[in-house]
């Protein structure tokens, strides 16, 4: 039995990225319109809210004021919680939330997206961000994208894998277009996809397809950075500082995780007990968000720009503080006012992002830190110095808890346009990942390659392949047998008492002649003193023991057996050990095992965790079988 091709020809690869680049950057971009066209429409038009836009210059920002109608902000940010819980729940639930998460599941389970599911993510998305809920357009974006992408492999009659592979690509083509980070979206859908892992084959085409989609959006849009540039300034004095900024942004992303989920529970039990139709789950919390920010409004001008800037994607606010234009307050209690209505918003069944909110908690706390340390050593952390805390902020905050470390570094140096801050971004990254551990914001992240569907087959395949007949095979001393000349009864007897199911059979002279199984003698139970020979296979499939498990299982599959034989090549009369499917079995685990850091000892599992050992007893001895 051959192995499928499991190399994408290199022809197929470009038609893919060049179709998904295409389609990512149109997407993006007529997205990126709609959310232009609502935001003026609703916030400006209706609210009166001249809000600060990111890559404004400081004297065209410093020009935002606060909303001329602010108590409309509340049937405002209702108004769009409404119309998208009542288009999401009614034409396509599996939009809900983020986007990003399943768009990540799309890829490991390799299922189609359904047409619909891109337009109805984009208008739901639209009318959540434009009217003031808390999410970023990344994750509508990577969800469009990934739609956009099955919907040309079931055009171009695309494989399984290759689908997987414009579903990565549209992913990191898609976010790196509307964030105009094309490298950083490229590493992202290779680095987004695993806790511990990188999908190293969607690297090239996502190249490819960023390049395409960023031309196509930066045509329209120009090609500026998202972020105005700033004056920045930072020493290797600082670098212990930083360090502690990784510690920072590690306890505020846990924060935000559970938190997140959280308030997704609450809503889901709340709805649920009281048998309320999903449709308006993302009302309540437009309202509870809307709320939470006039509340915040009426405490002091510092409270009410926390609570403007814990609107929509929040990116102007995070401009601001990058010209130092911020309150030392504001910027200490904004992460968690953030992190607050972004569950409300997102995880109440809202559709928008969490890529964009987490860079500005993550900013904004690593701005707080800044500016007290400004404050504490003016002599080593001067002014200049607090744009560079929130920048670092971003990628250690959102690189941590989407263990996407190196495609933050470069997405958030290219939205800012200042690749000197690698240095320090680096250590706080590092730090920051290594204290999140296997927290993550996206839930359908999995450890590794190993365990995602994507690639399962091909690990069981190389891991049999690995191991060899010899090692995993009952050897001849455990093995139970019978004689030709003995009865079906006797053969009933060692079932019962062995519970295995099949035994080689070997005559006087101690050649190996045949096999008995149940299935020989299943119907004969009446008739007892029936001879084994007279009923044993005798045309044997045997195996030596240098073959793999890989050829061993095949040739069982090919046969439809479930028990081999194993002989020594130039005696195959000769039983040296007995070979089943649960064999084949135990040997996959005992080796996966130890690559995952678990003790397997003879027969039993014992699996190493923190507080607890569980242990499962080996069986009796004797020959393994199914």
């Amino acid at each position: 039995m051959q192995i499928e091709e499991t190399v994408t020809p290199f022809r197929r690869i470009i038609l893919i990225a060049i179709v998904v680049g295409i389609i990512a950057g149109l997407g993006a971009l007529f997205f990126f319109e709609g959310l232009k066209l609502g935001s003026a429409f609703f916030m400006e038009g209706i609210v009166g809210f001249n809000l600060p836009k990111e890559g404004q210059t400081v004297q065209d920002i410093s020009q935002w004021a606060s909303p001329d109608n602010l108590w409309m902000i509340l049937p405002i940010i209702c108004f769009g919680g409404l119309l998208s819980g009542l288009l999401v729940y009614t034409l396509a639930p599996e939009t809900e939330g983020h986007g990003t998460d399943a768009a990540i599941k799309a890829f490991h389970k390799g299922g189609r997206v359904r047409w619909r599911i891109p337009f109805i993510k984009a208008i739901s998305a639209i009318l959540t961000i434009s009217t003031g809920g808390s999410a970023g357009r990344e994750g509508p974006t990577a969800q469009m994208s990934a739609g956009l992408g099955s919907i040309a492999a079931d055009l171009l009659g695309l494989s399984i894998r290759e689908r997987r592979l414009a579903i990565a690509t549209g992913v990191g083509a898609g976010i790196g277009t509307i964030f105009m980070a094309p490298l950083g979206g490229a590493i992202l859908a290779a680095e987004i996809l695993y806790r511990r892992d990188f999908e190293s084959e969607a690297i090239v085409p996502a190249f490819l397809a960023s390049v395409i989609g960023y031309s196509i959006f930066g045509l329209v849009e120009g090609f500026e950075p998202v972020f105005g540039p700033c004056t920045t300034f930072w020493s290797v004095s600082q670098i212990p500082l930083f360090l502690l900024l990784g510690v920072t942004s590690a306890v505020v992303g846990l924060v935000y995780i559970h938190t997140f989920y959280g308030a997704n529970r609450v809503f889901r039990g709340i709805f649920s007990r009281l048998n309320l139709p999903n449709h308006f789950r993302p009302l309540s919390g437009a309202f509870l968000t809307g709320t939470f920010v006039l509340a915040l409004a009426a405490l002091s001008p510092d409270m009410a720009v926390v609570g403007f800037a814990s609107l929509g994607t929040g990116y102007g606010f995070t401009q601001l503080a990058l010209y130092n234009m911020l309150p030392v307050g504001a910027l200490l209690v904004l992460p968690f006012a953030k992190i607050l209505t972004t569950s409300l918003t997102i995880g109440s069944g809202g559709s928008g992002g969490v890529f964009a909110p987490g860079l500005v908690i993550g900013g904004s706390a690593g701005g707080g830190l800044g500016a007290l340390l400004h404050i504490a050593l003016p002599g080593i952390v001067p002014l200049e110095s607090v744009p560079v805390f929130i920048i670092v902020g971003m990628i250690a905050f959102f690189g941590a808890i989407s263990h996407s470390p190196i495609a933050m570094m470069i997405m958030v140096t290219e939205m800012t346009g200042d690749f000197s801050l690698l240095v320090p971004a680096m250590g706080a990254v590092a730090v920051a990942v290594l204290l999140v551990g296997d927290n993550t914001i996206f839930r359908e992240q999995v450890p590794d390659r190993s365990g995602s569907p994507a690639h399962r087959d091909e690990y069981m395949i190389e891991i049999l392949r690995d191991i060899h007949v010899g090692d995993a095979m009952v050897p001849r001393d455990r093995i139970i047998t019978t004689s030709p000349d003995d009865t079906i009864r006797h053969v009933f007897h060692l079932i019962d008492k062995t519970l295995h199911t099949a035994f080689p059979v070997i005559d006087k002279e101690g050649r190996l002649v045949g096999i008995i199984a149940l299935d020989d003698i299943r119907d004969n139970r009446r008739d007892g003193e029936l001879l084994v020979k007279d009923v044993m296979t005798s045309r044997l499939f045997t195996v030596h023991h240098s073959c793999t498990l890989h050829e061993a299982l095949n040739l069982m599959v090919e046969h439809d057996i479930h028990h081999l034989p194993v002989v020594p090549v130039d005696d195959p009369d000769l039983l040296s050990g007995f070979l089943t499917r649960t064999d084949i079995m135990k040997a996959y685990v005992r080796r996966t095992s130890r690559s995952a850091g678990r003790r397997y000892r003879a027969g039993s599992v014992t699996l190493i965790e923190p507080g607890r050992v569980t242990e499962k007893k080996p069986e009796r001895k004797g020959m393994v079988d199914d």
